[in-house]
């Protein structure tokens, strides 16, 4: 192929992009995963940041996984100081998928605590996977102090990150069971519950939680 092919062949493949068609979207992010070209990079990061259809986002991350991390890492690295909270949540996802622990440095507490739950959701994804061991119990403890945090969803996917580090969750986690508000010790108490127990499902955990909470440390209802 020619550099005139190449270069068309970029800018065919940027343009699918934007298309107004998901299915295009979708399709022309495939292309770039399936043939890596540093120069669609730029073009990935950015159309995540804005990209509306979930599996095209999921393709663009694909897409990106797919190329050096050299390439990669700058522009995702630059994106989690978006003011756009999915530019910072696109690129954290896509940092968790890639693993290399170079980026571990930019999960900062900011984003662990972000006021977007996906930011936050992402970003305590992306800290697990990226963790050196020796930080491992300094982690658990700014995840810990989110216990209590939203909905369902994020409760579960705080849940999760916490037991993703293992033993070093469980002295923050069981410290939290006793904290003063009730919301908090539900979560540490299902958390807890679903360390032991794996096939314990979220659900019946927090109900057992809440049940547990309700009793109080004497059997009394608080």
């Amino acid at each position: 192929m020619t550099m005139a092919n190449e270069d068309t062949s970029v800018v065919r493949a940027l343009r699918g992009l934007t298309d107004d068609s998901a299915s295009v979207r979708l399709r022309a992010a495939l292309a770039v995963g399936t043939a890596p070209d540093a120069r669609c990079v730029d073009g990935l990061v950015g159309r995540c940041a804005v990209e509306p259809d979930f599996q095209v986002r999921e393709m663009l991350t694909w897409a990106l996984t797919r190329h050096a991390p050299a390439d990669t890492l700058p522009p995702l690295l630059d994106a989690l100081r978006s003011e756009h909270a999915q530019a910072r949540s696109q690129a954290l996802h896509t940092l968790s998928k890639i693993g290399d622990p170079v980026a571990w440095p930019a999960i900062t507490t900011a984003l662990m605590t972000d006021a977007d739950d996906d930011v936050a959701r992402s970003a305590w994804r992306a800290a697990v996977v990226l963790v050196p061991e020796a930080e491992a119990s300094a982690l658990a403890g700014v995840l810990a102090g989110q216990l209590g945090r939203g909905g369902r969803e994020t409760r579960l996917s705080l849940s999760r990150a916490l037991i993703g580090l293992g033993d070093a969750m469980t002295a923050v986690v069981r410290a939290a069971t006793a904290d003063p508000r009730p919301a908090v010790r539900r979560h540490a108490i299902a958390t807890e519950k679903m360390f032991h127990d794996p096939d314990a499902g979220f659900d019946v955990a927090i109900e057992e939680a809440k049940r547990i909470v309700a009793l109080g440390p004497e059997g009394q209802e608080e």
